[in-house]
C-alpha cells in the first residue's frame, strides 16, 4: 500500500505563504513511506485574511495534523482549543495536532534549533547573540537563547517594532534575560554585529526564490561569528555564502528543519521518526538545486 492513496488515508499538511518553498512534503511523505505508514503530506497555501477557514477546514476534513510557517504561527494561537505550555511561553505554534475535532498547538522549532547547537557542542552561557527577526521562529529562538543565559540583541523592521518589544518584554520575565531591541536599519546592524558571538538570521530574507537577497551586507561578516541562517532553501543561502567567505563558522537551517519535522511526525503518527530518512530526502533536492 505504500504511496497509494486511499479511503483510509490520514492526512496531514503545512500552512503558510509562501509555501512554494517547502521541503516538509517530500521529508514528511518519505519518512511515512519508510516506515509503510498510510498518510500524506499536502502544502495549502493561506493567506492571512484566510487562516480562520483554514483552521476550520482541518477540522471539517478531518486534518490530523499541519504544521505552521511564515507568517501565521503566532496569529493561529488565537483560533485554536488547546496550546501546549511550552508554545504558550514562547508565544508561537508551529505544529497542530487534531484529536476528533480538538486542535492543540505545540512549538517543535525550539527543540529543532536547541538540537543543532548541541550537536555541534556550541554552549550559550554569557555569548552575545545577534537575532534578526520578531516572528513565529524568532520567539522559538529568543527562548532557546535566552534560557541558555545569552545576552541578546534583538533586530527587525521598523513595522514590527511593537511585536520585537512584546518579545523582548516575554523573554525578561520568563527567564529574568538581558535583551536589547532596536529597529533593522544599516547602522543599528553595524553597530552590533561587531560585538556579539552568534548571529542568527531568523527572517525570510534569502529564502527561495529570492536568493540573491540577504539581511546583512558581506561588508560586516566576520571571522569571529557564528552565523547561522534558520532559512533551509537554497541550500546554502546567501548570507551563509558571504559568511564563509570572510572566514565565519557556518550552520544552515537544514537541520533545524529536519529535528522540529521529527518531533511533529511523531505526535501526528505516535512512531519513532525515522530522522535519517527524513534529511536524507531533503538534502538530496536541495544539493541538487544547487548544480
Amino acid at each position: 500500500m505504500k504511496g497509494v492513496i486511499s479511503g483510509k488515508t490520514i492526512v496531514c499538511g503545512i500552512i503558510g505563504d509562501p509555501i512554494e518553498h517547502s521541503m516538509s512534503p517530500v521529508m514528511h511523505n518519505a519518512a511515512f513511506q519508510a516506515l509503510g505508514l498510510n498518510y500524506a503530506y499536502v502544502p495549502f497555501k493561506v493567506k492571512s485574511l484566510e487562516l480562520r477557514k483554514a483552521i476550520e477546514g482541518i477540522r471539517g476534513l478531518n486534518v490530523r495534523g499541519v504544521n505552521v510557517t511564515i507568517p501565521h504561527k503566532v496569529a493561529v494561537m488565537q483560533l485554536l482549543d488547546r496550546i501546549d505550555p511550552l508554545a504558550e511561553k514562547i508565544g508561537a505554534v508551529n505544529t497542530i495536532v487534531n484529536d476528533g475535532g480538538i486542535l492543540t498547538g505545540y512549538n517543535t522549532d525550539a527543540a529543532g534549533f536547541l538540537q543543532v547547537l548541541h550537536e555541534r557542542s556550541i554552549e550559550l552561557e554569557g555569548k552575545r547573540v545577534l537575532l534578526l527577526g520578531a516572528g513565529g521562529a524568532a520567539h522559538s529562538i529568543g527562548n532557546v537563547l535566552a534560557a541558555g543565559n545569552a545576552k541578546l540583541v534583538i533586530l527587525n523592521r521598523e513595522q514590527k517594532i511593537s511585536t520585537l518589544k512584546d518579545l523582548a518584554q516575554r523573554l525578561a520575565q520568563s527567564y529574568g534575560a538581558e535583551v536589547k531591541v532596536e529597529e533593522l536599519t544599516d547602522e543599528n546592524l553595524k553597530k552590533a554585529i561587531t560585538d556579539v558571538d552568534i548571529m542568527v538570521n531568523a527572517t525570510s530574507l534569502g529564502m527561495s526564490p529570492d536568493n540573491d537577497q540577504t539581511p546583512v551586507p558581506a561588508e560586516l561578516l566576520h571571522a569571529n561569528l557564528i552565523v547561522f541562517d534558520i532559512i533551509y532553501n537554497p541550500l546554502p543561502t546567501r548570507l551563509l555564502r558571504e559568511a564563509k567567505a570572510a572566514g565565519a563558522m557556518t550552520i544552515d537551517g537544514l537541520e533545524m528543519l529536519v529535528q522540529q519535522g521529527a518531533v511533529s511526525f511523531e505526535k501526528w503518527t505516535g512512531k519513532q521518526a525515522p530522522v535519517d530518512i527524513m534529511r536524507k530526502s531533503v538534502e538530496s533536492i536541495l544539493r541538487r538545486n544547487e548544480k
